[in-house]
């Protein structure tokens, strides 16, 4: 089952490298399928999600949207999808740091200079306003780079974040396709029940946020999770007793749990005592 995840860069050719991936592996691409999803969990306009994604959203857009919801939602999202079916060549939404702990995904990274981004982007919009397109591009750029530093504490640029990095500058669209797709059949990247119980781990602990934050009863907790085969470990402080039984009941109802190992503390027994 093949997962490769590609990052989101505007004017790279990154969007022509994850298609050719897709028709040459044999497996679907993702990317707007999932503003579906979100729009419709957090019940929002996709035109609303799109904006919160890419920096354009105005100053009372960014007021109603909860981004703890949409960084929780979305990465539920990419990961259960990675696992489902014959894999899938997924195009942004943190993808390639999601995945990054799973053997058998591919991570990459297309970039090209800024300067030609930017004129790629010209072309392809049919503008001649340059300093519009370069502005729309640096709020991109913004926009991601301070997502991943929200998300996962890392600049995303660096290259030891990814298993591969291709400068369309100097490498063209079907070598990169090319380059990916021989990383993706090698042997080190082969899928084993290891790495495939690696990714059902992983996407068990992110059902399991995401009932926690849908809930009513639990959306305002802050609380670790962690899995291993259907075990679930719950960690941190929450507000008292009743809440700390929403968690438990939240969590175990979702599908895939099969042990919850609560370790949870109320306030009360953390808060310092004095004599």
């Amino acid at each position: 089952m093949p997962i490769v995840a590609i990052t989101r860069e505007m004017g790279s050719l990154g969007k022509d490298v994850a298609q050719g991936l897709s028709e040459e592996l044999g497996v679907p691409l993702v990317y707007h399928e999932v503003i579906d999803q979100l729009a419709d969990r957090m019940r929002l306009r996709k035109s609303h999600v799109v904006r919160m994604l890419d920096g354009s959203a105005g100053l009372l857009e960014r007021l109603t949207a909860d981004k703890t919801s949409l960084s929780i939602f979305s990465a539920d999202e990419i990961v259960n999808l990675a696992l489902q079916g014959k894999g899938a060549v997924i195009r942004g939404w943190g993808a390639t740091h999601l995945l990054r702990e799973v053997p058998h995904a591919v991570c990459v990274r297309v970039c090209a200079p800024f300067e030609l981004r930017s004129q790629r982007m010209m072309e392809r919009l049919g503008s001649g306003d340059a300093v519009k397109v370069t502005e729309e591009i640096r709020n991109n750029d913004e926009a991601h780079t301070a997502i991943m530093r929200r998300n996962f504490a890392l600049q995303w640029t660096d290259a030891e974040h990814y298993d591969l990095a291709l400068n369309t500058q100097r490498v063209s669209v079907p070598e990169c396709v090319d380059k990916v797709k021989r990383l993706v059949q090698s042997s080190e990247f082969a899928e084993s029940g290891q790495s495939r119980q690696k990714l059902e781990d992983l996407a068990l602990a992110w059902r399991v946020r995401a009932a926690l934050r849908l809930s009513p009863r639990t959306r305002d907790v802050r609380i670790s999770v962690s899995t291993e085969r259907g075990r679930v470990a719950l960690t941190g402080v929450v507000d008292g007793a009743e809440q700390r039984t929403a968690v438990s009941e939240v969590a175990a109802a979702v599908a895939g749990v099969r042990e919850l190992d609560d370790r949870l503390r109320t306030g009360d027994e953390v808060r310092p005592r004095f004599n």
